[in-house]
């Protein structure tokens, strides 16, 4: 108990410094006079006035005084509290924007009146009292804590919530005690196994009462009535039996395995180092490696049969590139994904993709893209549809077209098509409509053009990593944007006509924000020439609907476009623009400026409608499409969890349609999914909460009914919760419903999750299925659902520590949660069972002996061996060997587990820790001691032992006895080991070596020390053949059961780590033999998610799309009149 409480102190004591660290985070604070020096974090008070600069964290919830801009706008990077990458704009009230200087604050005074603290993170109600005047406070103003300041120099705030009382903190739960499930396990068998004592101590006691009262007239010559004493008095059996009963409960104490838990305790932390020094889990790029910042949930790493995730920084870099665009219904950007390119290998087709025309012509720009057959196949094709020249060498022709994965030259662009780069689209036909494409990209942002010292193009800061793709991706092209002021954005243009680089100024009217409710932004502008133009890019769904008659020329094909960018992942944009008149804009400027200008609640319904107004009749230029780039190989990594039988969740604050993009370019989605959207109607938003409930009811059980009605196997289901209906679906009358269709889905996304709501899923879920849970996150939103998981990993990546500080175990990157999982997992979970089950193995096969001298001897409770030999029993000749088992066992080596993930499904579903183990161990250990017990007093009672005719003893029979025990249960362990090392094989037999050393040792001492065992070995046992020759019969009939074992279920009934031994054994040149490619095939666990899944659904849709053109192709032939008229000769009479 204090080793385990030691251990656990210095954990807490290595997490306790980490929070430090944090709460000795410097900011500049107020402290009069205009002077402002710098304070830790935890010495800071509400009230405080504080200045943070940018890239710095917000120490506490801040009311926003002012900011380095004049109008008080600041931007702010709310990744930690909901996974948001965007930059959020925050503005302080027009009455503060005078605090801008530090001498500002020496004569400020104000109050703040708000609401009490609480974990909402996008309310707060308040006022401000400032020079006799109050100004009402929205979250407009509030700057929480755990958030940053981004692309704003400094700002100015002042405190209202600190410490416990900030809303992020309120998010937080407490830290769990965390025991895993073998841990748990081991004390139901530590429970048997004192029932096991307490039974054969009443036994013994009752035997004691029993013998005495049936024997003590037979034995008269041991004078029981005269030798009365306090402890043994045959005249009160009850008394005798009642002490003899406590006796032998001390006396077989040694069936209780206490040394087990400090042997435990001892193989975790070495467990724990040999994880925190694996190189294969060392990220080279940050220098960081695994740590195991607890030992107690080792093993619980091979039992974990579902993953909550989060997305932002767990699964992606939070860097945006730009890949794929479509211009007037045509598609740029030829990369084929790696789903795509590993589906045609497979299918031996050609990988690159060449578009076609049907008719021969392109009159409305649409194509389609499609993958080659065979060399064979395509050649007919090209020949019959007239398609075939120039395509003799497509890989020289389309050069544009690579495999996606590879690392861009350009940060944020990541774009190969020959036709625009190096101003090559300046050749295109209909070339308006893409110069207004590329001025849209250029103009219609919030970003800031930041110098560039290496080279001459420009770098941006802007709201959104997207929008910041999409200005580098002009600039590629040929428009940079140069400058910005309040009124003015300035370009540099290619002029098409010339080729020649000039800048142009266009004034910027008025800029239409971006929302989650509009989901668009628009920029209305006017050109050096007077005319004005309003760009607009948003949602497809949101721009289709308003598009012109006459602007849905390429909506066709752009669709078309999007939904095959949305396979590969990508976030997809639609770009239109409409020419505004100058009496139109008037008309509209004033009624937006009035709308503007409204201070009442219905400002921004008023803002709305003016939106709309001007926002429709847009003509459609095509679409964009980013990549929320993955981190290093997550695809593969979900591939083989899933693969290993592992459910894996998404629980991200981001909106809906990018965590499904996500979800796709991760391969948990695929395109053949089924994906049931669980959301609220518009109308049922202003509904009462009754009608909400009832919608949702509604859906759960559709869904539920949908799913029991298809084959699952064929029909593979996402689940889909929007944030609003997964608040609803967590309430106390629909967390049934909702967790049993969760559960009955392949893979779940829930979107638009706060912090509390992550913790409440993951508790529910642990509730509703019983399943392991483990929980991945990087930022502060994910600490509750880190902490509330049974084994929480952070992502020690670039934003803060906060999760790392609450995980368990800490990872550079999310590609080496396979690794953790399937490879040390899997070690941990059958090294600590197997340690426990030889354990209560030992222990059984030494403390039944005992027992059963204590029938043998009539129930007097004499002690078979000697005290030293009991106490070192435990504590050194058979604690080594088993603390190198806990250690260094490995059923297969790391990379064989990486091959055969299904291995991992033994700890999903405890085969190494049942309860028919634990009971058939228990079962080896009395058969063990039978046999050892037996044999040594039938043998050694029936004849003398040594050449001199003398008898045995009690001394001889229990030494050689224990010599029996200590030779048996160390090769016990030598049959149960896989993996010998030199540590194992000198922990083994140096124990046994001990043993002699040990008696030999004893031996010398003195009479006075040594007792009876004086010079026994060297005088008495050593000398005797009888000893060497028992000691050697009894070891291989105690072991004789669990060979016999071992070889039946190895020959009839292996296991698949039996089967994968044997042909390592066996064979040299295993890795392309059949044997192991079979049972590496057999191994791979069906799975609906992950690359290798979405590769057969993959090649199921080609060979469909290539049976369809076959038939087209072999209509159009049978249709055709050359092939009638060819038809009509054959069946004409000669």
């Amino acid at each position: 108990m204090g080793i385990s409480m030691l251990k656990e102190a210095v954990e807490d004591w290595h997490r306790f410094l980490k929070d430090r660290n944090v709460n000795s985070r410097k900011v500049k604070v107020h402290v009069g006079n205009g002077l402002f020096l710098q304070k830790s974090w935890e010495s800071l008070c509400v009230g405080d006035v504080v200045k943070v600069s940018k890239n710095e964290y917000f120490p506490g919830d801040l009311l926003l005084l002012s900011s380095s801009y004049e109008d008080g706008v600041c931007y702010v990077e709310t990744m930690n509290l909901d996974g948001e990458t965007n930059l959020k704009a925050k503005r302080s009230l027009e009455a503060t924007l005078c605090l801008d200087d530090d001498e500002e604050f020496s004569r400020f005074k104000a109050k703040i009146r708000c609401e009490d603290p609480n974990p909402s993170l996008y309310t707060f109600v308040g006022n401000l009292e400032f020079i006799n005047e109050s100004y009402p406070l929205s979250p407009t103003q509030i700057l929480l804590r755990d958030s940053k300041l981004r692309n704003t120099e400094y700002i100015y705030g002042v405190v209202i919530f600190s410490g416990r009382d900030a809303k992020a903190v309120q998010n937080s739960t407490r830290a769990p005690s965390k025991r895993s499930k073998v841990e748990r396990k081991m004390d139901h068998v530590i429970y048997v196994l004192f029932a096991m004592m307490v039974l054969i101590s009443s036994i013994s006691a009752t035997g004691s009462a029993l013998y005495t009262e049936s024997e003590k007239e037979k034995r008269w010559y041991l004078r029981l009535r005269e030798n009365i004493d306090d402890l043994f008095d045959p005249s009160d059996l009850v008394l005798s039996g009642l002490l003899q009963f406590i006796r032998s409960l001390i006396l077989y104490g040694y069936l209780i395995p206490i040394s087990l838990y400090v042997s435990i305790e001892i193989v975790k932390v070495l467990q724990a180092m040999l994880i925190n020094k694996d190189l294969g889990m060392y990220d080279e790029i940050t220098g960081k490696t695994v740590e195991a910042r607890t030992s107690n949930l080792n093993e619980e790493l091979g039992q974990v049969e579902m993953i909550l995730s989060d997305k932002t920084g767990t699964l992606t870099c939070n860097q945006m590139e730009f890949r794929k665009c479509s211009i007037e219904g045509i598609s740029y950007g030829g990369e084929v994904n790696e789903v795509d390119f590993v589906a045609s290998e497979r299918m031996n087709i050609d990988v690159e993709r060449h578009r076609f025309s049907l008719d021969g012509s392109d009159s409305t720009g649409r194509s389609i893209e499609m993958f080659d057959l065979s060399t064979a196949d395509a050649s007919i094709e090209k020949e019959i549809l007239h398609c075939n020249h120039g395509l003799d060498d497509p890989k020289a022709q389309n050069s544009r077209i690579s495999v996606t994965g590879k690392e861009s030259i350009i940060k944020g662009f990541n774009f190969r098509d020959d036709r625009l780069m190096d101003k090559m689209w300046i050749y295109r036909s209909n070339i308006t409509d893409m110069v207004t494409f590329f001025r849209v990209m250029a103009l219609c942002h919030t970003g800031i053009p930041v110098e560039n010292n290496q080279s001459d193009r420009m770098m941006y800061e802007a709201e959104s990593p997207e929008e910041v793709a999409f200005l580098i991706a002009a600039q590629e092209f040929g428009f940079k944007f140069c400058e910005r002021t309040q009124s003015t954005m300035i370009l540099q243009e290619l002029d098409p006509s010339s080729g020649l680089v000039v800048k142009r100024e266009y004034k910027l009217l008025n800029l239409l924000e971006f929302n989650s409710s509009r989901k668009r932004m628009s920029v209305i502008v006017q050109n050096e020439d007077g005319d004005i133009f309003l760009f607009c890019k948003g949602a497809d769904d949101v721009i289709f609907e308003r598009l012109a008659d006459n602007g849905r020329t390429y909506q066709q094909a752009t669709t078309l476009h999007l939904s095959n960018y949305a396979e590969d992942g990508l976030r997809t944009m639609v770009f239109a623009y409409k020419r505004v008149g100058l009496s139109e804009y008037e008309d509209w400027n004033s009624i937006f400026t009035k709308a503007k200008a409204t201070i009442s609640s219905e400002r921004e319904e008023l803002l709305e409608n003016a939106s709309e107004m001007i926002e429709k009749d847009f003509l459609l230029l095509g679409a964009v499409a980013v990549e929320d780039k993955l981190q290093k190989g997550v695809p593969e990594c979900i591939d083989k969890l899933a693969q290993a039988g592992l459910k894996i969740w998404l629980l991200t604050g981001d909106k809906k349609e990018t965590a499904i993009n996500i979800g796709y370019a991760c391969s948990l989605l695929r395109l053949d999914m089924k994906q049931l959207h669980l959301k609220l109607s518009t109308k049922a938003e202003s509904n009462q909460v009754k009608d909400v409930k009832e919608e949702i009811l509604l859906q759960i059980e559709s869904y539920n009914q949908m799913i029991i009605q298809e084959d699952k196997k064929d029909s593979p289901f996402a689940l889909v919760v929007d944030g609003q209906a997964l608040q609803i679906s967590l309430g106390s009358n629909l967390k049934h419903l909702f967790f049993s269709l969760a559960m009955n889905c392949d893979v779940v996304i829930c979107c638009r999750v706060s912090p509390k709501q992550k913790a409440l899923i993951t508790r529910l879920a642990k509730q509703h299925s019983g399943k392991t849970i483990l929980a991945i996150g990087d930022g502060a939103n994910d600490v509750g659902m880190i902490q509330e998981a049974d084994i929480g990993v952070g992502i020690s990546g670039m934003e803060g520590m906060q999760a790392v500080m609450a995980s368990d175990f800490s990872l550079p990157q999310f590609r080496f949660l396979e690794r953790l999982l399937i490879v040390h997992g899997h070690w941990c979970y059958r090294r600590i069972s197997k340690m426990i089950l030889y354990f209560v193995y030992k222990n059984i096969a030494f403390g039944l002996t005992l027992f059963y001298y204590d029938i043998y001897t009539g129930f007097s409770g004499q002690d078979l061996y000697d005290d030293w030999y009991m106490v070192m029993f435990n504590v050194l000749l058979t604690s080594l060997p088993v603390i190198s088992l806990g250690v260094l066992e490995q059923d297969v080596s790391s990379d064989v587990c990486l091959q055969f993930p299904a291995l991992y499904q033994q700890g999903q579903k405890n085969i190494c820790f049942s309860w028919k183990r634990i009971v058939g161990w228990i079962l080896n250990g009395i058969l063990a001691s039978l046999a050892i017990f037996t044999l040594n007093i039938y043998i050694l009672s029936s004849a003398a032992f040594d050449q001199d005719g003398n008898v045995a003893d009690i001394e001889h029979i229990g030494t050689i006895t224990y010599t029996s025990i200590i030779w048996t249960v160390n090769c016990q362990i030598v049959l149960m080991i896989s993996h010998f090392t030199w540590i194992s094989h000198v922990l083994i037999w140096g124990s046994i070596l001990c043993w002699y050393i040990f008696l030999y040792l004893y031996g010398l001492f003195p009479p006075v020390y040594s007792g009876n065992v004086f010079g026994i070995f060297t005088e008495a046992i050593g000398p005797a053949f009888i000893y060497w020759i028992l000691t050697l019969l009894v070891l291989v009939v105690a072991l004789f059961p669990y060979f016999i074992h071992i070889t039946i279920q190895r020959s009839f009934y292996p296991m698949d780590d039996h089967v994968i031994q044997e042909i390592k054994r066996h064979r040299r040149d295993i890795t392309d033999s059949p044997s192991w490619l079979k049972e590496q095939e057999k191994s791979k666990k069906m799975t609906q998610i992950g690359f290798s899944a979405r590769v057969d659904a993959k090649i199921v849709n080609l060979k469909e799309q290539l049976h369809q053109k076959r038939k087209s192709v072999y209509s159009s032939l049978t249709n055709s009149p050359i092939y009638k008229s060819m038809m009509r000769e054959e069946t004409s009479p000669q």
